[in-house]
C-alpha cells in the first residue's frame, strides 16, 4: 500500500529540511512524496529539487504562487497513492508516524486516522500522550471535532491525519482562510470508521511568527471563518444531525463572544464595525439559545455569560474584566491550596 505525503511549500528555506529528512526517514518505506512549491522566491524550490534528484520518490511540482489552498489542491491532483498525509514544511513526523497510523487504519478497517500531536517552542514541548487508542463509528469523532474537547487533539489541520484517497473523491480546499478547517470537516463527515492514536507522532512548530496559524483575529475572521461556522452547522442541519448542529452552534456563539471581548480591548482600527459586525451575528440567534444552551455538554456558565450580552454589551465587558480581574485569580488560588 503506497502512502503519498504531501507538502506545500513558500519561503520556508531555514525550516524544510528538517521536515524533509522526517519524511525520508520513515520506518515505512513504500512512499510517494509530493512536493509543491507554492512560487517561492528564495531558496525552497531548489531544495525540494536538490532531495528529488537523490530520492526516486519524491515528486515535485513548481507553480505560480496561489496560495495555500491552491498548492493543496495541486497535491491533491498528483495524488496516486492508497492513503494521503500531509506535513507542513516547518513541522516534523516521528519516525514511525506512517507506519503505526497504516496499522492502525489497516487493523480497525477505518477510512482515517488521527494522532495527537506535540507542541513544540523555542524552549519547551508540551506531549499529552497517553499511548490509549481509540475506534468510532460513523460521525463519533465528528463529535469530538465539534467540541474541541482538549483531551483529544483532532483539530481543524490536515497534518495530523491520514486517510483513504478514497476520502477525497471530489473534495478540494476552499479558496479563502482557515481552508483546513472546512476540508477536515467534509473528511470526518464522510468517514464511516475513525481511529485515533493519542501519541504524539507529529511535533508541530509553535514558534513562528509569520504562520496563518498564529495570526490571531484578523479581516478574513469575519470574511472566511465566522461563515464558514454557520455553514457547518447548516450542513449538519442537512444530513439530519440537529444533536450535532447544536454543538457546532454552541461552539460558534461561545467564540463570538470571546471574539467580541478580545477585538473590544484591541487596537484593530475598524473596531467599531467589526464589533457591531459581532453583536449583529450574537443577536441573531436570540431565538435559539434556549435550545443551544441546554444541550448536556453546554456550560451553564456560558449562558449567563449570553444572556449579560443581550441585555448590554457593556456590562458584558464589565462582568468579564471583573471575572478575570479578581474571580478567577482567587480560583487560582484555591487550587494551588488544594
Amino acid at each position: 500500500m503506497t502512502v503519498s505525503v504531501c507538502m506545500t511549500v513558500y519561503n520556508i528555506e531555514s525550516y524544510m529540511r528538517r521536515s524533509i529528512e522526517s519524511v525520508l526517514a520513515q520506518t515505512y518505506h513504500d512512499l510517494e512524496i509530493i512536493m509543491v512549491d507554492d512560487g517561492s522566491t528564495d531558496s525552497s524550490g531548489a531544495i525540494c529539487d536538490e532531495y528529488a534528484s537523490s530520492d526516486s520518490r519524491i515528486r515535485v511540482i513548481h507553480k505560480e504562487n496561489g496560495g495555500i489552498p491552491s498548492a493543496r489542491n495541486a497535491c491533491l491532483d498528483a495524488v496516486t497513492g492508497d492513503y494521503i498525509c500531509w506535513i507542513d514544511g516547518d513541522d516534523a513526523m516521528e519516525p514511525d508516524m506512517i507506519e503505526e497510523m497504516l496499522k492502525a487504519l489497516v487493523k480497525s478497517d477505518a477510512d482515517m486516522c488521527v494522532c495527537r500531536y506535540r507542541q513544540v517552542f523555542a524552549d519547551h514541548t508540551i506531549d499529552g500522550s497517553t499511548g490509549q487508542t481509540y475506534v468510532y463509528e460513523g460521525r463519533e469523532l465528528m463529535e469530538q471535532f465539534l467540541k474541541e474537547d482538549e483531551r483529544f487533539l483532532i483539530q481543524n489541520a490536515v497534518w495530523n491525519k491520514m486517510y483513504k484517497t478514497g476520502l477525497t473523491q471530489g473534495l478540494r480546499f476552499p479558496e479563502m482562510w482557515y481552508e483546513d478547517m472546512v476540508y477536515t470537516f467534509f473528511l470526518l463527515d464522510r468517514s464511516r470508521r475513525s481511529v485515533y492514536l493519542d501519541k504524539a507522532y507529529y511535533d508541530y512548530t509553535r514558534d513562528r511568527e509569520d504562520s496563518q496559524t498564529n495570526a490571531g483575529i484578523n479581516p478574513h475572521t469575519y470574511t472566511d471563518l465566522i461563515p464558514a461556522l454557520y455553514e457547518r452547522s447548516e450542513h449538519l442541519e442537512k444530513k439530519g444531525r440537529h444533536d450535532l448542529a447544536l454543538i457546532s452552534d454552541y461552539m460558534l456563539y461561545k467564540r463570538l463572544l470571546i471574539y467580541y471581548k478580545t477585538v473590544s480591548g484591541s487596537n484593530d482600527p475598524d473596531k467599531k464595525e467589526h464589533l457591531r459586525f459581532l453583536e449583529d451575528h450574537i443577536r441573531k440567534g436570540t431565538g435559539y439559545f434556549e435550545e443551544i444552551y441546554g444541550i448536556p455538554y453546554a456550560n451553564p456558565n456560558e449562558y449567563s455569560k449570553m444572556k449579560i450580552f443581550l441585555r448590554s454589551p457593556v456590562l458584558y465587558l464589565l462582568t468579564m474584566k471583573i471575572n478575570d480581574t479578581f474571580i478567577i485569580p482567587v480560583k487560582v488560588k484555591r487550587a494551588k491550596r488544594k
